[in-house]
């Protein structure tokens, strides 16, 4: 018989649950929960699946979150097995989301599961924010489910986010923290013309040579003991040229900032915009800001995760804060001490997705490991 840990990840990656879709993987997580006495409210907002889990009356809370929506598996063909048809080949699950993180909420569930039926009548609160709406534009995922939780006065005061952190083995980087996100779409106006009269018109392009290269070199700053140093990257120009004859009249350029706190997104806009009045550019700009940064400073929640998994592995983790946006930014207004947990990261998002399956295992039992510790 196959063990529970990879019989559940089997079902969830059977479920082509391409974001914001969570097609019935939490069908599947639900009635296990509702099995072990595990309140549910579901939170689901139009096509996005959410939902809150509950189990245990009072005392610290340590919530467990993750995502059931995958990204598209990409050209199947290339693939050496069907991207939804969860196969074992040499010691490792292949299948989209068995990394990121479809492998993470099953290790996450056995693990509670076999914690309540040692002690059933635990202390503390153990909880589940699930959502199938973090690999899309994730504004109707956990975003949705911490402003519920906020007006219902929910106290979270531990949470393990099951994202794949471990870079090459298991457990030798807990994520604390992530840098927030701010992108500026700007729009920069001239007067479009024929190339052959360029004093008839004034070209964006050319114009806006200086302030790119001021946008570029420009360091924003060092960094500090948490975070790495900020980092801008254009990530988009274009203009509204219709053919190789005509000077076009508008200039087109979007780039993205990670910050860390030595910054904020107030802070960013304001040096934007008066760089741009240096060249006295007619320009609109629209700013979207992903997320804030958020940092879990040492806690009983990190010395915790750490010696659980050097108890099981051996490993001493290193902390850190790199990498993309997690949805630890939406948590994090409601609970200070969040880290990040899961499996190695090699494979996510790429074709032939994969996990190991003695470290699924594991993963496992280091997150039971930790709830022992937390909840005496």
């Amino acid at each position: 018989m196959c063990c529970p840990i990879i019989q559940l990840t089997k079902e969830l990656i059977s479920q082509e649950s391409i974001s914001p879709n969570d097609k019935n993987c939490q069908k599947i997580l639900i009635k296990r929960l509702k099995k072990i006495g595990f309140i549910i409210k579901n939170i689901s907002q139009n096509k996005t699946s959410n939902f809150w889990a509950i189990h245990g009356q009072k005392g610290k809370t340590l919530a467990f979150a993750g995502h059931t929506d995958v990204v598209p598996a990409g050209k199947i063909k290339n693939w050496k097995t069907p991207p939804f048809t969860p196969i074992i080949i040499n010691e490792y699950l292949y299948g989209r989301g068995s990394t990121d993180m479809k492998g993470s909420i099953a290790a996450m569930i056995i693990a509670v599961e076999r914690f309540i039926k040692k002690k059933p009548k635990h202390h503390g609160r153990l909880a589940f924010i699930i959502t199938s709406d973090e690999e899309g534009k994730a504004t109707n995922g956990t975003i949705k489910i911490i402003e519920n939780l906020l007006n219902n006065k929910e106290k979270i005061n531990y949470c393990i986010i099951g994202e794949p952190s471990s870079k090459n083995k298991l457990g030798d980087t807990i994520k604390n923290g992530r840098r927030g996100s701010i992108t500026a779409k700007l729009t920069i106006f001239g007067i479009q013309g024929h190339v052959a009269y360029p004093d008839l018109a004034k070209n964006p392009i050319h114009n806006s040579i200086n302030f790119l290269q001021k946008l570029i070199t420009t360091v924003w700053d060092n960094g500090n003991n948490y975070f790495q140093a900020t980092n801008m990257q254009i990530t988009n120009i274009y203009s509204n040229s219709i053919a190789d004859n005509v000077i076009p009249g508008e200039l087109f350029i979007q780039f993205n900032f990670r910050f860390n706190t030595q910054l904020n997104d107030v802070i960013i806009r304001k040096t934007i915009t008066k760089m741009l009045s240096i060249y006295n550019f007619n320009y609109k700009i629209e700013w979207v800001l992903s997320g804030k940064p958020f940092l879990s400073k040492k806690s009983k929640l990190i010395t915790t995760a750490i010696q659980s998994v050097q108890e099981l592995t051996g490993i001493t983790p290193n902390l850190s804060t790199d990498g993309g946006t997690s949805d630890g930014r939406f948590i994090s207004k409601l609970c200070n001490n969040i880290i990040e947990l899961g499996p190695i990261n090699s494979t996510i998002h790429a074709i032939n997705e994969c996990i190991n399956i003695k470290d699924l295992k594991k993963l496992s039992l280091i997150y039971e490991r930790i709830i022992e510790l937390l909840l005496i």
